[in-house]
């Protein structure tokens, strides 16, 4: 594919600049390398509040997706939790308006995959090319050079190209022809896709949802939501008057501020045993990991700041153990022909654990 086709289905509408810089590591370096973007090691400490900078920008994206401050409110706890989210739902619902909603309220580069199925991954991560005149190979950074990537309809790439993503997400890097590029910070990955039962769709691979900090459905809004959309959207765009609440280094300081956060020896065993519960269950065939129960942590520690508290409950975990483990858990045939669900595994699991008392 050339690099003309590529670009095509990318779109930098949102940023200031279509190709943030990477940065190379390893043994060989190609020419022309991007100069590094990632802040500088000196970056002054910079204080935030974290509940009312949160605040500000639920109330911004709540002005675009009406009716929904729960959904909005996990978005935000993904992106102080160093996570990546996926918002499943049918089409029409507001799935890539959430996410583009999300990334207008950040002053920082913005990026947009519009999957395909003849998507290749060097689109996603970037390719080298050869330059006629110096050459030698330069890098052709992709579009996962950005603060916040929209990987909208995922589910219609193959899976080749889907797992392009798995090393960006999980490590911030990107390995092209033997050499390591770093990711700028803060980098959130906001995936929409269809239910797989959706005509050209391939389901997710189980790898790829475990990268995935929570999963969220942006579901029908309520009738005055509706009403007030089709007044109001005749004649002007929300998502067009949106502007930033903070920037880049904003976010690197209130995502910094999330990982003081006081959490007890209590808690921790908390989330622990929850995951192994979902280990044990006769319901699932597959369980939690270690990193579920990681980012399940990391998750309630975002909730609990952005509720300006300064220590973690238990029901911080409880109230985002749904949205990061249900998307991981894989049903036995029993209980799928039950017709029993993941989130409803969850919820029963959430019953049995013993949950902790005091601080």
């Amino acid at each position: 594919m050339t690099e003309a086709t590529a670009t095509a289905r990318t779109s930098s509408g949102d940023a200031p600049d279509a190709h943030p810089a990477a940065s190379p590591t390893g043994s060989s370096t190609p020419a022309h390398a991007a100069e590094p973007a990632a802040p500088p090691e000196s970056e002054p400490v910079r204080h935030v509040d974290v509940a009312a900078e949160g605040a500000a920008m639920a109330a911004a994206i709540g002005r675009v997706v009406e009716g929904k401050p729960h959904v909005v409110r996990l978005a935000l706890v993904v992106l102080l939790a160093e996570g990546h989210l996926l918002i499943e739902d049918v089409p029409g619902v507001g799935k890539t308006t959430l996410a583009k909603a999300l990334a207008r309220s950040i002053d920082g580069t913005v990026r947009r995959i519009q999957f395909t199925p003849d998507l290749l991954p060097s689109d996603v991560t970037g390719v080298s090319v050869y330059d006629q005149e110096s050459r030698a190979f330069e890098f052709k950074p992709g579009a996962v050079f950005a603060n916040l990537v929209v990987a909208d309809e995922i589910n219609r790439a193959s899976p080749k190209t889907q797992s392009a993503l798995l090393e960006c997400m999980e490590e911030r890097q990107v390995s092209v022809d033997g050499v390591t590029y770093e990711l700028a910070r803060p980098f959130m990955v906001v995936a929409t896709q269809n239910p797989i039962e959706m005509e050209g769709t391939y389901p997710l691979p189980e790898a790829q949802r475990d990268r995935f900090t929570a999963r969220v459905s942006m579901g029908y809004p309520d009738r005055e939501a509706e009403l007030a959309m089709l007044d109001e959207r005749g004649t002007v765009d929300p998502l067009a008057a949106l502007t930033s609440v903070t920037d880049a280094a904003g976010v690197r300081a209130m995502v910094a501020a999330v990982r003081e956060l006081h959490v007890a020896d209590a808690v921790r065993r908390y989330v622990v045993a929850l995951a192994e519960a979902t280990r044990r269950s006769p319901d699932l065939r597959l369980g939690a990991s270690p990193r579920a129960g990681l980012q399940l942590l990391r998750a309630a520690r975002a909730a609990a700041a952005l509720a300006g508290r300064d220590h973690v409950l238990p029901d911080d975990v409880q109230a985002m153990a749904g949205p990061v483990l249900a998307h991981r858990l894989l049903l036995t045939p029993d209980a799928a022909l039950a017709r029993r669900s993941a989130d409803t595994v969850v919820t029963d699991l959430l019953a049995t654990v013993p949950v902790p008392r005091g601080r």
